[in-house]
């Protein structure tokens, strides 16, 4: 790669970052090194209780995710950006919450994949700085590779690391997502500018429907509802099934409590406003999909990456948390016929027909 120019005034290219990001749609950008010490320990700490799960992609790249400079060669910095994601068009999620009948998406999944929206306009960030100062290395993330995104985000000052593990800003609360630009440009750091704000709150550990947080800033992914209706790939725990109540895809209960979140503001990117819509959908409705109907329907979505049965599986819970009714009974039985052949589906649907009778 050709040597950089030795005239960059890098204060002025960060300020010019900053500006660039904003025009791109992002609410936010800050710049730190790559000292991830503290984070490590604690990262490491966690794997070795087992909360992971059966994520095992959180250790098997071994250092790589606590160490940028092992992940991409000659990494000094890291961009990190926030995009706010809270659709201005859906349903109140405390109304589809209370609503049995009614499935309940996590409000970050009812757009368009942030990954493809997100990591786009990071590649035009990318090349906005190349358009300006010529080669350089770098390597665009969003949610994609072994990085402690919200480590390298609290050490850039956009937020604070807040008990339920999400990342916190004083002013724009935690609806947002997060991307990183990792770096060999030696820009200026912002520094940490957000201390933790959470003091003696305890509003998320206490609502966790599933007891999750098992201590602040300490999540058992084995209990989290995100985990279990996206990550885990086999049968829910029976344990966890009547606690899950009417939510299908992911849980937003622990942000929804946050005191923070009374600041924060709904996003004006058009890709993250709802789709199909899959804001307070039926759950008969959503159980009689097809998997074409599924495919279909959650196109460009997050959603799709758990696959037509482990969706069916999520809303089979549901359905058996649901109000007791012939049409919830006659549901069931017409997809367990359906799918008589998978044990994993057969279960769910047996468990659900059980909490109805």
């Amino acid at each position: 790669m050709p040597a950089k120019p030795n005239n960059i005034d890098y204060t002025q290219l960060q300020q010019s970052i900053t500006d660039w990001a904003k025009e791109l749609g992002f609410q936010q950008i800050g710049i730190s090194d790559i000292d991830l010490s503290q984070h490590e320990t604690f990262l490491n700490e966690w794997l070795e209780a087992g909360f992971h799960g059966e994520m095992d992609y959180m250790f098997k790249h071994g250092s790589k995710r606590s160490h940028p400079e092992q992940l991409v060669d000659n990494t000094s910095r890291v961009i990190s950006v926030r995009m706010d994601y809270m659709p201005p068009d859906c349903e109140l999620s405390d109304a589809v919450l209370a609503n049995p009948e009614k499935g309940f998406i996590s409000r970050y999944a009812l757009g368009r994949d942030y990954h493809k929206v997100m990591s786009k306009r990071l590649q035009k960030l990318a090349d906005r700085i190349k358009n300006n100062i010529g080669e350089f290395g770098y390597r665009v993330f969003v949610d994609s590779a072994p990085v402690l995104e919200k480590a390298l985000a609290e050490k850039s000052g956009l937020g604070w690391i807040g008990k339920h593990s999400n990342l916190i800003n004083q002013k724009a609360g935690s609806w947002f997502f997060l991307g990183e630009i990792y770096t060999d440009l030696p820009l200026p750091v912002t520094g940490i500018t957000s201390d933790n704000h959470c003091g003696t709150c305890s509003a998320c550990i206490d609502i966790c429907p599933t007891k999750a947080i098992v201590a602040p800033y300490k999540v058992d992914a084995r209990r989290c509802i995100s985990y279990l209706t996206i990550e885990l790939h086999g049968s829910i725990p029976i344990e966890f099934r009547r606690d899950m109540g009417n939510r299908i895809y992911g849980c937003d209960d622990c942000q929804l409590c946050c005191p923070w979140n009374r600041f924060s503001q709904p996003t004006s990117e058009e890709d993250f406003f709802t789709r199909h819509p899959l804001d307070a959908p039926d759950l008969i409705e959503l159980f009689s999909w097809s998997e074409e109907t599924f495919l279909k329907n959650t196109e460009g979505s997050p959603i799709r990456r758990i696959g037509y049965q482990r969706w069916l599986r999520n809303i089979a819970i549901a359905l058996g948390n649901a109000p007791t009714s012939d049409k919830v009974i006659e549901t069931l039985q017409e997809k367990k016929q359906e799918f008589s052949g998978n044990e994993m589906l057969t279960e769910h649907i047996d468990w659900a027909i059980h909490q109805n009778q």
